[in-house]
């Protein structure tokens, strides 16, 4: 497995219509597919893999999103400046996304059973909540975590605010240690956007490897701990996905970093 954690990062050019960032299948990824769409404004992409359901995040702009023949309108101005949009797609559903503005969304999908409701979560609908404090504050907004629209697929975001940490202390979820076993997507973005963001990996026996990250990259996380932290001046979002044995947010911390919690040096 020790190939695994050095081939996670997935960075692609940004280019027109669909676009498959990370596939399940290839590259460990057992759970989890990411697409970007981008689209001009009138044109339109459909978005559908058999037996997933799957979940669009509005990253900027304006579209309406058809599922099951029912439509839905979404918009966001930027990530960092309006909370989320989305649109939950059951499996067996596509999503025909037609751009009314220049748009770009992320779709992530994972194998689900048959049946649900095409759903919209509009940004009042987001959960904000503050984690962390002093320089590992950061605020992460739950999309589809909590709800009983999603199967399996768990989504939400995090932003960190310029020289912060984030998923700090470090947390994991690969069953090792007894936890559920999920796999996640982190897709970042960066602003200003010529920045740059560091994502850590690493595991107990010695693994580790460090990954610079840009504005539209994409890490696969299949094991291990994964800290992120933004430099000064930039700050940064990523969207993360999760699915795997259970559908709930459950991660086994670092027991050499859980002191930061008591503020005390062990």
């Amino acid at each position: 497995m020790s190939h695994m954690l050095r081939d996670t990062l997935y960075r692609l050019p940004r280019q027109a219509g669909p676009q498959c960032l990370q596939c399940r299948g290839d590259g460990g990824a057992r759970e989890l597919t990411t697409w970007r769409v981008r689209l001009s404004a009138g044109t339109e992409a459909r978005s559908h893999t058999p037996g997933e359901e799957s979940v669009l995040v509005v990253q900027s702009g304006a579209a309406t999103v058809t599922v099951a023949g029912q439509p839905f309108d979404v918009s966001r101005k930027d990530v960092f400046q309006e909370r989320a949009s989305a649109i939950y797609a059951p499996a067996d559903e596509s999503l025909t996304i037609v751009a009314t503005s220049e748009f770009e969304g992320i779709v992530v999908s994972t194998p689900a059973k048959h049946g649900g409701s095409p759903t919209r979560v509009c940004p009042d609908d987001v959960r904000v909540n503050a984690r962390g404090r002093g320089n590992y504050a950061r605020e992460v907004h739950d999309i589809f975590v909590n709800d009983s629209v999603a199967q399996r697929i768990m989504v939400g975001e995090t932003f960190n605010p310029a020289g912060h940490w984030s998923s700090y202390p470090p947390h994991k979820h690969d069953g090792k240690d007894g936890e559920p076993v999920l796999e996640e997507v982190y897709y970042f973005r960066i602003d200003p956007p010529q920045g740059f963001g560091q994502q850590l990996l690493y595991t107990a026996d010695g693994e580790c490897v460090s990954h610079v990250v840009r504005d539209g990259d994409a890490v696969l996380l299949p094991y291990g701990y994964h800290p992120v932290s933004s430099p000064p001046g930039y700050r940064l979002y990523y969207l993360w996905a999760m699915a795997g044995a259970e559908r709930r947010l459950a991660l086994h911390e670092d027991p050499d970093h859980r002191w930061i919690h008591e503020g005390t040096t062990p």
